[in-house]
């Protein structure tokens, strides 16, 4: 399975060093271009204006902001171009390959990922302008027309791919959002079950404590421990899931039923002639779970066997379920395992821009978990999360 995250650091890594590489090829071709032997200051002006340019792309801080960076280089290379227009008698020849490329290429960047519209068009626009009007550094007018003329296409298609680009990542978003939205849904909808659980078992003991308050007195603290304790078991489930709604067409849960479920589920994975197995340590049969904690290891593992299903064909899989201390708590691990696939995927899991781990990351979190996920040393895919236990059977470990 692949995660629907962003791209590794060592990915990251990679594009970098290409992109530097990429873009010292370019100021290689404008040493070659616009070297003079003779020192002519106008052909040194290029060699230093490209690299500025590429550094403000490259600049990896976030201080200053992309927004003033974009503008920085925009005013720069106006001021320039006006600069060398007055003296243009001197400064034939002084259009710079890679200041033109790195211009592009932060006018992509900042119409693509500057969040408030009017600031993005405004330092589109400097930047294309910037663009545009460099060949009238140097040369004849007739010159200047030429590669203007060829530079606003290259610009309008810079602007186009950012568009482009920022529609994909506007319905990401809207995309992500729905997932949320609904995973909180189901939650909502699990939440009004468990719920009516509890209040039940709060009623059916209230009721026992009125019916022998005077013939069994004794047997009445006890009762009202339980109410107690079912009370704070609810209040602490409304709490996590407070801001969430139900819906109507929901099938009841059925809480305190999971091991059942599970081992249901993974041998209906098997049964699809691939190996499958659940493996239980002793201690997580003595734990006790919040309802809405019972099904969130549910979903974790129903996902992660979709995906594999999908995307790992013939992969073998195991589900494993433990104990594993966090400070001075335990937690129950849940880790869904499989193996390299025999056959190849037509697509990564979660399909491309799928977010079946946002959904999932969305409800292990709304019950106090964590969930992560990523590739095996032997080439399988792993999904891990950990969840809150409430109490164990007495003599359980945990």
């Amino acid at each position: 399975m692949e995660p629907d995250t962003p791209l590794s650091p060592a990915i990251r890594h990679a594009i970098t060093v290409s992109l530097c590489g990429g873009l010292a090829l370019v100021w290689l071709l404008d040493v070659t271009a616009y070297y003079d032997p003779q020192h002519r200051w106008s052909s040194w002006l290029p060699l230093v204006a490209g690299p500025l340019a590429a550094a403000t792309l490259l600049f990896p801080s976030h201080r200053p902001s992309p927004e003033w960076r974009a503008g920085a280089a925009a005013l720069a290379s106006l001021a320039l171009t006006a600069g060398l227009w007055a003296y243009a008698p001197l400064s034939s020849g002084t259009w710079g390959l890679l200041e033109t490329v790195a211009l592009l290429a932060l006018l992509t960047r900042t119409a693509r990922r500057v969040q408030r519209p009017a600031t993005a068009v405004a330092l589109s626009a400097a930047l294309g302008a910037a663009v545009i009007v460099q060949p009238v550094r140097g040369g004849p007018a007739r010159e200047f027309l030429e590669f203007s003329f060829f530079l606003t296409f290259a610009v309008g298609g810079a602007v186009g791919l950012a568009c482009y680009l920022r529609l994909l990542d506007a319905r990401r978003a809207r995309a992500m959002d729905a997932v949320r939205h609904n995973e909180r849904l189901e939650l909502a909808r699990d939440l009004h079950d468990f719920v009516a659980h509890h209040v039940t078992g709060i009623i059916v003991h209230a009721n026992a404590a009125l019916m022998i308050q005077e013939s069994s007195p004794e047997q009445v603290k006890p009762l009202l421990e339980g109410i107690s304790r079912a009370g704070g078991e609810t209040l602490d489930s409304m709490r996590r899931l407070v801001r969430v709604l139900r819906e109507e067409d929901h099938e009841a849960a059925r809480p305190g039923e999971l091991l059942t479920e599970l081992d249901r589920l993974v041998g209906a994975f098997a049964g699809h002639g691939t190996e499958a197995r659940l493996d239980v340590g002793d201690a997580v049969r003595g734990v006790r779970l919040a309802p809405e904690v019972e099904t969130s290891v549910h979903r974790v593992v129903q996902e992660a066997l979709t995906n594999v299903r999908r995307h790992a064909p013939g992969a073998d899989v195991a589900v494993r379920l433990d104990l594993h201390q966090q400070g001075d708590r335990h937690r129950l691990r849940v880790e869904v395992r499989n193996t390299t696939p025999t056959a190849r995927a037509t697509a990564p899991a979660g399909g491309r821009g799928g977010f079946g781990l946002v959904g999932l990351r969305e409800r292990v979190e709304a019950v106090e978990g964590s969930l992560t996920s990523g590739r095996t040393a032997d080439g399988g895919w792993s999904v891990s999360a950990a969840f809150p236990v409430l109490s164990a059977v007495e003599g359980s470990p945990a």
